[in-house]
């Protein structure tokens, strides 16, 4: 900005002022559209992190159009997971009231997890498949399909491995710690109230009740003759039962075909060919975004936390 130099004149102190009002009048409107530059770069960035992250459709649909439904079962299989029976669930009733749904293949990778939740998944397979006897729904095992993964499995048509994939774990667990030796030998006294005489059951703080324990073991073993009793039902006469086929092992897929606990080696691509004959496949997998992810995990922190004081963290496992 050039400022004038004092003259006769008399407007110079006019012109002083008027080139000074516009100069800061220009300084302002730049750094305004600098201002609404900056702010649209900052949205036009959330919004390309919502498309990367959020699932806005959930599952595509092809109406009139024969395909093969895909759901993933991946994970842990819990009520809080990527993997609990209202997700898969939900996924498996899209997938059986779609009229273009030609079979239904089940892709297993999971350790186990909850009795509870495997077992609703179990049932709800098994309601559908009554309700739809023409639509067929298989199960392909890639690297493991364990416990609860496979108390889910047992209620398919056939069940496909690779070679590798392992298979079995028929078995209920209930883990937990004992510190009470740690507690002597560093002088800590465990101070437990209760009302109810085993409130405080199976407390990783306090000796070891013989009580409680056998009162344990009558549960897993409940639970362990309804996971025997599921695979029986789910595998009929392909069973060839041996004294350690529900002791809690695990078989390579080779193995587990000549058990009869899987059928034959199969993957995705190969069962969707041969067996369903529609090679166009859809997957009907519930997904979730960012913002349930977060809901459901503090929730379910909060959750662990309350039971964890109210109930003790010894639960029943599928694993």
């Amino acid at each position: 900005m050039e400022i004038p130099k004092p003259n006769n004149d008399p407007q110079w102190e006019r012109q002083l002022l008027e080139k000074i009002a516009f100069a800061s009048l220009k300084e302002q409107r730049a750094k305004r559209r600098w201002g609404i530059f900056f702010k649209l770069a900052i949205l036009a960035y959330l919004v390309a992190v919502l498309v990367l992250v959020v699932d806005w459709g959930g599952s595509e649909k092809l109406v009139d159009n024969k395909h093969t439904a895909l759901i993933n079962v991946r994970g842990t299989i819990e009520a809080n997971g990527e993997a609990s029976a209202e997700k898969i669930n939900g996924a498996l009733q899209s997938a059986f009231e779609d009229k273009g749904t030609a079979g239904i293949i089940m892709r297993i990778n999971s350790p186990g997890g909850s009795p509870v939740q495997s077992g609703i998944v179990y049932d709800e397979i098994r309601r559908l498949r009554a309700k739809h006897p023409e639509i067929p729904l298989y199960v392909v095992v890639e690297d493991l399909c364990a416990s609860g993964g496979y108390y889910i499995a047992s209620a398919a048509d056939k069940i496909f491995v690779d070679k590798a994939s392992i298979v079995g774990s028929i078995g209920v667990l209930m883990d937990g710690f004992g510190f009470t030796g740690a507690m002597d030998k560093f002088g800590v006294e465990r101070r437990l109230l209760t009302a109810g005489a085993n409130k405080g059951f199976l407390d990783p703080f306090s000796p070891q009740d013989e009580k409680q324990k056998e009162h344990a073991q009558v549960l897993l073993s409940e639970i362990h003759k309804q996971f025997i009793e599921v695979v029986r039902k789910g595998r009929g006469k392909r069973l060839k039962e041996t004294a350690e086929m529900f002791s809690g092992l695990m078989w390579t897929g080779s193995q587990s075909i000549a058990m009869g606990l899987a059928d034959d080696f199969g993957t995705v691509d190969s069962v969707a060919r041969d067996l369903i004959k529609v090679e166009n496949i859809l997957d009907y997998s519930v997904k979730e975004n960012i913002a349930e992810r977060f809901a459901k995990r503090l929730g379910a922190d909060m959750g662990q936390s309350i039971a964890f004081r109210l109930f003790g963290s010894d639960r029943a496992v599928l694993r």
